[in-house]
């Protein structure tokens, strides 16, 4: 904000900023800027206000809280308020951020010859202006349907320059629209949170599946890249730090799931904790930067089904047979090659086994494993019915 504001006041050319179409708003920094430009204008149905400087996490001040100036007996204390300095509950850090917004504001309104009075209050307490309003009160200076009707009003007003004052001459001008480049365009998609949010759900689980099958390359890079993006995607939101641990909580949980199956019991709870930090991951009441609800749902959906996925394979790589090592060889059927006594040898596997048993056997007859020491098997005469 005070980047762009140094552009405007350093401007060769006068700068109109124009709020519009109907339903559009300066808010915060965008208050700011328009005490900034040289002539202010809205369209009808247009607001501005609300530059309560709040920060990412939300700490600071926000419109309507106590300023703290109450004297010992409760009582409020008298006389002129308007040069005090704000003093809100959050500390001196707080303090003197407000402070300097509130200072920053008056003197661009001294510079513009405008409302300083009302541009404290937008700081100090969050307050909004209509059109007409800010019309009325000094704080803009046109009120304009159009781009076109904006010309025509701004047409030989006066406006101060770095170089002097200049008389405005917008008869006939052409008007050219620059819209943003493709990085820009980028940019504001990844941010959008409920994109940020898919593409961090993406990496995870790109990750996941590359750690399970190592050398799938695919997988892994993929996820490395989204989860990436995502992560700087929500770097520039303002992003609920609560909300955000039990996403990585949640995340957590089903990872561990996939690693360590609990038959649901950590991929169900990690599902939980990720709805309740998608919930109140985003800390704004500002309809742009809310997550929805089909893409909570969406990826809580999801989590559940790779959850149950795992869980199932997991029973059923418990109830299946063994295939290999030396618990494979229990069960299996053999014939004896030779015995005598309680020993001999068998064949089991198209291998030549040293066996035992306590059952009297003969070569040629079907035996049965039963048990495994070292390099020598327990055998059992094989039955009808026994596999």
């Amino acid at each position: 904000m005070r980047e762009i504001i140094r552009a405007i006041l350093a401007s060769p050319v006068p700068v109109l900023m124009y709020v519009s179409p109907s339903g559009a708003r300066a808010a915060s920094a965008g208050t700011f800027m328009m005490y900034a430009s040289h002539i202010a204008a809205m369209a009808p149905g247009t607001n501005l206000g609300a530059a309560t400087p709040v920060s990412i996490g939300g700490g600071f001040p926000m419109p309507g809280q106590e300023d703290g100036r109450r004297n010992k007996k409760g009582e409020d204390e008298k006389g002129d308020e308007k040069n005090k300095p704000a003093k809100p509950q959050g500390g001196a850090m707080e303090a003197k951020v407000l402070n300097d917004a509130i200072a920053y504001i008056r003197s661009l309104a001294d510079l513009r010859e405008r409302n300083a009075d009302w541009a404290e209050k937008a700081v100090r307490e969050g307050v909004s202006l209509a059109a007409r309003d800010a019309l009325e009160q000094e704080v803009i200076d046109i009120i304009a349907r159009d781009v076109k009707d904006l010309l025509a009003q701004a047409h030989g007003r006066t406006v101060m320059l770095a170089s002097g004052r200049i008389t405005l001459d917008t008869q006939e001008l052409a008007v050219e629209q620059l819209d943003p480049d493709w990085r820009t365009r980028f940019l504001a998609a990844i941010t959008n949170p409920n994109v940020a949010l898919i593409l961090m759900m993406i990496g995870i689980y790109g990750l996941i599946f590359e750690f399970m099958n190592p050398g799938s390359l695919y997988p892994g890079t993929i996820g490395a890249i989204s989860l990436l993006v995502g992560l700087y995607a929500l770097a520039a939101l303002p992003v609920n730090f609560a909300g955000l641990a039990l996403i990585v909580l949640g995340i957590g949980l089903m990872v561990a799931e996939a690693f360590t199956p609990s038959v649901g019991a950590l991929g169900i709870g990690g599902t939980i904790a990720f709805v309740i930090g998608a919930t109140i991951l985003i800390d704004t009441d500002v309809p742009e930067f809310e997550l929805t609800w089909p893409v909570i749902g969406g990826i809580a959906v999801t989590g559940l089904a790779f959850t149950l996925v795992v869980g199932r394979l997991a029973v059923g790589s418990y109830r299946r047979q063994v295939v290999t090592g030396r618990e494979q060889m229990i069960g299996d059927h053999g014939q004896v090659l030779e015995w005598q006594g309680g020993t001999g040898h068998v064949l089991v596997h198209g291998e030549r086994w040293k066996a035992v048993s306590d059952a009297a056997l003969a070569p040629g007859q079907q035996v049965r494993v039963t048990a495994l020491d070292g390099l020598t098997l327990k055998v059992e005469p094989a039955t009808a019915g026994k596999t």
